[in-house]
């Protein structure tokens, strides 16, 4: 981690127990009429047209991928890793990527630093994920850019300037800041070096990065929904960003907006 800002452990999680979460996931969105008519339903072939990308309300209703995310081997992993008792984060980013472009780069530190910076994010694919649907990729040895740790790393998304015009509008959420760092993952990569690092994913494969690393994912160019997630892990003894945990986070709310002088 140290060196490299990421880990890529392949056959971490049981396959069995991935497959089930996906069985969750794909008759949710099976139910409410997003898959093709006549595919089998763990495909996730999409319907046609379809726009979707960020599903973190069928993440809350799947009791497999709790069970998945936060027990067992994960949990496990990450008690040797942080050499003490855990605690991830309450809410989990689920992605149910339609065909369509991938997400733009970022550090996820933009989105989660107002506790721990030594909080890390687990990337699980629920399924295989070939070129074709377009999984998530690293920017080597990004997560070395003092650059980027001075400037956009020391940002926050849901804050804004209260002593500016546009302070009610970011107050309000009618206006926001996405914290991508590019719209163009070529010219981000000429500009701080490295290469893009991808792989083709299979089930029970994870990729564990930093706050500071700065990663994306690959356009999906199949038929199918491209399922993954997103979790957080930190010891439990260091301080928590309060917008991701409890029984109902407010996350990217109104509740989580914070004020400052610019």
């Amino acid at each position: 981690m140290l060196e490299d800002g990421y880990l890529y452990i392949k056959g971490l999680l049981d396959a069995q127990q991935v497959w089930q979460a996906r069985q969750d996931i794909a008759t949710y969105l099976a139910a409410e009429g997003s898959l093709a008519s006549g595919s089998p339903v763990l495909d996730c072939i999409a319907q046609p047209g379809l726009q979707m990308s960020f599903r973190p309300d069928l993440a809350s209703q799947s009791p497999m991928l709790k069970k998945l995310l936060y027990s067992g081997r994960m949990m496990e992993f990450f008690e040797c890793f942080l050499g003490g008792n855990v605690r991830p984060f309450d809410y989990t980013w689920l992605r149910a990527v339609a065909p369509g472009r991938g997400t733009y780069p970022h550090c996820d530190i933009v989105y989660m630093g107002r506790g721990t910076q030594n909080l890390y994010t687990v990337w699980t694919p629920l399924g295989d994920i070939s070129w074709q649907l377009g999984g998530l990729m690293i920017l080597e040895n990004s997560h070395r850019l003092d650059s980027i740790k001075n400037s956009y790393g020391r940002r926050d998304v849901d804050s804004y300037c209260i002593n500016r015009t546009t302070a009610q509008l970011y107050a309000s959420g009618r206006r926001s800041w996405h914290g991508a760092l590019s719209k163009n993952p070529v010219s981000l990569r000429q500009r701080y070096g490295g290469r893009w690092l991808s792989s083709e994913f299979k089930v029970g494969d994870v990729l564990i990065f930093g706050m500071f690393t700065i990663h994306a994912s690959l356009d999906n160019h199949s038929r199918a929904i491209r399922l993954s997630s997103d979790s957080r892990y930190q010891l439990a003894s260091e301080p928590v960003d309060e917008r991701w945990v409890g029984s109902n986070p407010i996350g990217h709310s109104a509740n989580g907006k914070r004020a400052r002088i610019c």
